[in-house]
């Protein structure tokens, strides 16, 4: 499935990482109801994939208040990410982005916008043999608000000394496209998992 690109030379990408550059979506969705169901904390596949981009402790906190909880944040989010390190092993690219970043390597400058913490993005682009090739990562921590707000990436921006309006945007959810929009930049959209899934029912069913 090829990713239409606007039609103007960009100086930069962003990429957003897991479900993006990273089949990553599907695993962490097993991470997060293995560690949430030690606490009888429900974690909707839906709901999981509307979150996408907001920081690990985002949505932990925010569960505890919506589900009236009081699940250990620093805990739970360690036994997250342990979880999702044991899966690392089976995680994949995404094909038509990398189709990007291997096109562009070397011209252009790079980074990663991510809600993860940097040490997840680090083993995921490792996994995948992608981590050198981007200048910089920008991930949980780095930054004070996070998506939809715009401060992610244009943090990033100002790491590559790029201006906002020359930087193209790579997401798969509309928080990270709502990020993006309002710093100003270019982006494209990248099927989430779900969509993909959707689309290839679809292409059966009218073939």
């Amino acid at each position: 499935m090829k990713l239409a690109l606007p039609a103007r030379l960009f100086k930069a990408y962003l990429f957003d990482c897991d479900g993006t550059i990273a089949d990553s979506m599907p695993l962490h969705y097993v991470a997060w109801s293995r560690a949430l169901g030690e606490w009888n904390c429900v974690f909707p596949e839906e709901l999981f994939y509307l979150w996408g981009g907001k920081p690990i402790v985002e949505i932990i906190t925010t569960l505890n208040r919506e589900q009236g909880l009081a699940m250990p944040v620093a805990v739970v989010a360690e036994r997250k990410e342990e979880y999702y390190y044991e899966l690392l092993p089976q995680l994949t690219a995404v094909p038509e982005v990398v189709e990007h970043i291997e096109a562009s390597f070397g011209k252009i400058p790079f980074a990663v916008v991510s809600g993860s913490t940097r040490e997840s993005v680090v083993a995921s682009l490792e996994v995948l043999g992608l981590l050198d090739r981007f200048e910089t990562l920008v991930c949980a921590g780095d930054y004070g608000r996070s998506k939809p707000d715009p401060e992610p990436f244009l943090t990033a921006a100002e790491r590559l000394g790029v201006d906002p309006a020359d930087c193209l945007v790579f997401e798969d959810t509309e928080m990270g496209i709502d990020s993006a929009r309002a710093a100003g930049m270019g982006w494209v959209k990248v099927a989430s998992p779900l969509e993909r899934m959707e689309q290839n029912m679809a292409k059966t069913h009218r073939s």
